[in-house]
């Protein structure tokens, strides 16, 4: 009997750590388990905010293109607007230039005779007022850079008399014998060909056959 109940008692003490094993087990798995939801949540909120991140990314996107878009429209009406100007500010400059050029042969009509070009030494060679005829130029831009090339053969005084259907007619001073033609061809993107020259005149035509962009370099 005193073997029995020794047994017993070894049993049930064995059992009492069996159960505070246990116990220390179930709680140490709670504890774990608490430590698992709170990183769920967190995955969670962190979820929710690099949603909320990606939708004010992606809106940010949308603004910045609807910006981009609104000023392309702007920067195009502002080109419109500048080439219209351009072109009512050339035609003004050729109604002036029109009147002055008639005030001024009426006054030379009325007194001495008008001062002939000076005579070159070269037939190549241009000196003293001259006219130019060019066309067709294709837009204002290409105007303006022939006009720039005109000014940089040495000319002064230089003005555009007429703008019209792709045509235009400068007037111009050489103070000093120029190769005129080779100047131009060397100065300007455009190639020509030579319609008509005169001691004090020069037609141009602008040769179409070129590319679009070899006229608008």
């Amino acid at each position: 009997m005193s073997l029995r109940d020794a047994r017993i008692l070894g049993l049930e003490l064995k059992a009492d750590a069996q159960r505070e094993a246990i116990d220390e087990l179930e709680s140490e798995t709670t504890t774990l388990s608490g430590m698992v939801l709170e990183r769920e949540r967190e995955i969670r909120v962190l979820d929710q905010r690099l949603h909320e991140a990606n939708e004010c990314h992606d809106r940010s996107i949308a603004s910045l293109d609807a910006i981009t878009a609104r000023l392309e429209e702007f920067e195009a009406q502002a080109r419109g607007q500048a080439t219209r100007i351009r072109m009512k500010a050339l035609r003004e400059a050729v109604e002036v230039s029109k009147k002055v050029q008639a005030l001024t042969e009426a006054e030379a009509g009325a007194g001495a005779e008008p001062a002939a070009p000076a005579p070159a030494d070269d037939e190549a060679l241009y000196a003293g007022r001259v006219k130019l005829e060019i066309g067709p130029l294709d837009d204002f831009s290409q105007l303006v850079g022939f006009e720039d090339a005109v000014g940089r053969v040495g000319a002064s005084e230089i003005s555009v008399e007429r703008f019209s259907e792709g045509r235009a007619t400068f007037s111009m001073n050489l103070d000093q014998p120029v190769d005129l033609l080779r100047e131009l061809e060397e100065l300007s993107n455009l190639e020509f060909k030579v319609r008509h020259t005169a001691a004090d005149n020069l037609i141009l035509d602008v040769d179409e056959d070129q590319g679009p962009e070899q006229r608008a370099a």
